[in-house]
C-alpha cells in the first residue's frame, strides 16, 4: 500500500493530490492516468498560488469515498490531517465554514464504514475550527455520525462539557433544539442511563416555554416520549413534566390526552389511580412498551412517598398494606425498598406497627411546595431566633452574677 509521506520538495497538500489522483486514475492505464494525475497536481499549484483553499480542498477530496474504502486507516488519518489543516489558512469565518462543510459533507457519507475513524476526522477538524457557529456545526455532523455508525461511546464522554460549549458557541433556540434532541438519541442508542437521556429531552422541551401553539405543537411527540421514559424508569421518582408547556399542551390533545392522565396519576396520584386507568386503556400501556408489572412496582413506591408526606410524619402499616394492596408480610420489605431507593428516610416501629418518616421526597416541586418550604423555614428561622435569644438571656444573667460571685462576709 503506497503511503503519503511529505517531503521538503513537495507540499503536503500537492503530495495528497497527486496520492488521491494515482488512487483514483489506477485503472485507466500508465499514460491516461499520468496525464490526468499531472492535470489534477497542475489544478492544485494554482489553487495554491492564488489562494483558493476551497478549491484545493475540494480537489482533495474528489476520491474521498474511494479512500476510505482502499487506504489503510494510518494513511487516511494522515491524509485528513492535511486537508483539514488546510482551514486554518483561511482568514474569513464564512470561508471557513463552507470548508468545514465541504469536509463533513465527505467525511460523514459513509457512516457505517470506519465510523469510528471519521468522527476522529472530524474531532480534528472542530479543534482547527476558530469561529463557534462552524464547530457546533462540525459537532452536530459528529453527533449524527456517531448515532448512524453506532460508534456512540466515543462522543459521549463530549456530553460533561455541554454547558461551557453551549457559553462558546453562543446558539439560538431552534440550534439548541437540535441538539438537546440529538444527544438524547445517542444516550438511547447507547441505552446509557435513562436519566441522562431524559435530563437532555427535558433540556429540549424546555425551550419551547413561551413559544406560541403552532410552534410548541413541534413537540408533541418529544412530550409523549419524554412521558413514557419517565413511566418506565425504575429510578425516577421526581420531575417537573407538569410544569412545562410542551407537555402541558397534551392534557386538551385528541391523541395524546391519555398519556398526559398517566403522567399526572404518576406524580401526584396513588396505585389505585393506576389501576383503574390500565383497566380502561390496557391496550394503550402495552403500545407503549409499559410492563404492567413494573408500572404497578413503581406505582407502589409513589404512592408510599405519597403516605409519606403526610403532616403526621407517620404511616401505620395497615395503611400502606391497604394503599399498595399487599399482604401485611410485604410491609415492611416495601418499606425497606423506599427507604434504599432514597425516597423516604425514617424508621419501623413494629412494636406500634407505624413507619415513622422524618424525610420524603416530592414526586413534584412546584408552587404548593415551594410555600410549604417557606412556611418551614420561617418556623425553623423563628425556632433559632427563640435558642439564640435564650443563650443571650443566659449569658446576660451568668454575667450579672459574677460581681456577686466576687463579695464574702469576712
Amino acid at each position: 500500500m503506497t503511503t503519503v509521506v511529505p517531503t521538503s520538495e513537495e507540499d503536503p497538500a500537492l503530495a495528497v493530490v497527486r496520492f488521491t489522483s494515482e488512487l483514483a486514475w489506477a485503472d485507466a492505464g500508465p499514460e491516461a492516468a499520468e496525464e490526468q494525475v499531472n492535470r489534477l497536481c497542475l489544478e492544485a499549484q494554482e489553487s495554491m498560488v492564488m489562494g483558493r483553499w476551497l478549491d484545493l480542498v475540494n480537489l482533495m477530496l474528489t476520491s474521498a469515498d474511494l479512500m476510505f474504502s482502499k487506504v489503510s486507516d494510518k494513511d487516511l488519518e494522515c491524509i485528513f490531517t492535511v486537508i483539514c489543516n488546510v482551514v486554518s489558512k483561511l482568514e474569513s469565518p464564512d470561508e471557513a465554514h463552507e470548508m468545514a462543510k465541504l469536509i463533513c459533507g465527505k467525511v460523514a457519507q459513509q457512516p457505517n464504514e470506519k465510523p469510528a475513524l471519521r468522527l476522529k476526522i472530524l474531532f480534528n477538524l472542530y479543534n482547527l475550527l476558530e469561529n463557534p457557529y462552524s464547530r457546533f456545526f462540525v459537532y452536530m455532523k459528529a453527533l449524527n455520525l456517531a448515532l448512524s455508525g453506532k460508534v456512540t461511546e466515543h462522543i459521549i464522554p463530549s456530553f460533561k462539557k455541554i454547558d461551557s460549549f453551549l457559553k462558546e458557541w453562543n446558539i439560538d433556540i431552534k440550534d439548541k433544539r437540535e441538539l438537546f434532541l440529538s444527544i438524547a438519541n445517542v444516550l438511547k442508542e447507547n441505552k446509557s442511563s435513562s436519566k441522562d437521556s431524559f435530563k437532555f429531552l427535558t433540556k429540549y422541551l424546555a425551550t419551547f416555554s413561551g413559544e406560541d401553539a403552532s410552534t410548541m405543537g413541534e413537540a408533541k411527540e418529544e412530550a409523549v416520549r419524554t412521558i413514557i421514559e419517565f413511566v418506565k424508569a425504575p429510578d425516577m421518582f421526581q420531575c417537573d413534566l407538569l410544569d412545562m408547556p410542551a407537555v402541558g399542551q397534551l392534557e386538551m390533545d385528541a391523541k395524546y390526552a391519555l398519556v398526559y392522565q398517566l403522567l399526572k396519576i404518576f406524580l401526584t396520584q396513588r396505585l389505585d389511580a393506576y389501576l383503574e386507568f390500565r383497566a380502561a386503556n390496557s391496550n394503550l400501556l402495552k403500545s407503549y412498551g409499559l410492563v404492567h408489572e413494573d408500572c404497578i412496582s413503581k406505582m407502589r413506591l409513589m404512592s408510599l412517598v405519597d403516605l409519606g408526606s403526610n403532616e403526621s410524619g407517620q404511616i401505620p402499616y395497615d395503611l400502606i398494606r391497604d394503599t399498595l394492596r399487599i399482604s401485611d408480610d410485604e410491609v415492611e420489605t416495601w418499606v425497606v425498598k423506599a427507604i434504599t431507593a432514597k425516597l423516604i428516610d425514617g424508621k419501623m416501629d413494629q412494636m406500634n406497627q407505624v413507619v415513622i418518616v422524618s424525610r420524603c421526597t416530592e414526586r413534584v416541586f412546584g408552587q404548593q411546595q415551594w410555600l410549604t418550604l417557606r412556611t418551614k423555614l420561617a418556623t425553623w428561622k423563628g425556632n433559632i431566633a427563640n435558642v439564640i435569644s435564650t443563650i443571650q438571656a443566659n449569658k446576660t444573667t451568668e454575667e450579672g452574677m459574677q460581681p456577686a460571685q466576687g463579695l464574702m462576709i469576712r
